[in-house]
């Protein structure tokens, strides 16, 4: 378990302190060294792309566990306290991908527009993308969303979903995030 920390300068509208965002990898050979993994930094990249708030990655690499998968994103949500939890990992249809069941065992409610947008996009690069199994859902003030392992793929279902991501926090008292524009324009009806 580790922390990474992005820093960005702040504005004046933005809070000092870096808000909590969980960048959580279920990977077996991962987690037993076998294989370094790239989802966790993909996801971190991108973010650091999207986001003019200052945030800090809280990172946790458990096996392809189901109760691993569930304990971590409980303690990345309640503890930590991180308004959006990103997975990576898991969502596949093999016998050990169970991020979507660990990630049903936390949630209090499911936004299944996300998997449906997501699947969508990846659908466009790759016709395999309708055997992903990615969802989203919400933890009291979390918004806990799972993406596929490999980089390309993190970086197209994360363009798909991310501009109702920061109005998503809004709505259920979650950190307010601002993205830039120019990369990642975000949709906040009413503003």
């Amino acid at each position: 378990m580790s922390e990474r920390e992005t820093s960005m300068p702040p504005s004046a509208s933005e809070p000092a302190m870096p808000v909590p965002i969980g960048v959580l990898v279920a990977s077996d050979r991962a987690s037993a060294g076998l294989y370094v993994d790239r989802g966790g930094p993909a996801i971190e990249e991108w973010l650091g792309r999207a986001l003019v708030t200052p945030f800090r990655s809280v990172y946790r690499l458990v096996p392809d566990d189901r109760a691993a998968i569930a304990a971590a994103l409980a303690d990345l949500a309640d503890r930590e306290r991180c308004t959006l939890i990103l997975t990576t990992g898991g969502t596949g249809p093999a016998p050990r991908d169970v991020t979507p069941e660990a990630t049903r065992d936390v949630i209090a409610r499911e936004l299944a527009g996300f998997g449906e947008a997501m699947r969508q996009a990846s659908l466009r690069e790759v016709p395999t993308a309708i055997l992903s199994r990615q969802l989203a859902g919400t933890r009291g003030r979390s918004l806990i969303i799972n993406l596929p392992g490999k980089p390309a793929s993190i970086a197209t279902c994360l363009a798909a979903v991310f501009p109702a991501v920061p109005y998503c926090l809004d709505l259920i008292g979650g950190d307010r995030l601002e993205t830039d524009p120019a990369f990642c324009a975000a949709c906040r009806p009413g503003a």
